[in-house]
């Protein structure tokens, strides 16, 4: 099992885009992002600026129903 990495939001986005993920809105600091035809996994972004909590990292990973070594592959 791969040790989640230390991430900014921005390249937690990155990632979620390659995945097919876009920006539908944004309320406040917290972007949500959708894929077309996915109306399940809608993955929720807080955008500070600083590094991701590794709880939020590890919550963001299961919203998206992947496993850490699946979504490493995306960075």
């Amino acid at each position: 099992m791969t040790q989640l990495p230390v991430l900014k939001p921005k390249e937690v986005v990155a990632a979620l885009e390659k995945l097919g993920f876009k920006k539908h809105h944004q309320k406040g600091s917290h972007l949500i992002m959708v894929r077309d035809g996915d109306a399940i996994h809608q993955p929720v972004i807080p955008l500070h600026h600083k590094d991701l909590a590794k709880g939020t990292l590890r919550a963001i990973v299961r919203q998206l129903n992947m496993t850490v070594d699946e979504f490493v592959k995306y960075l």
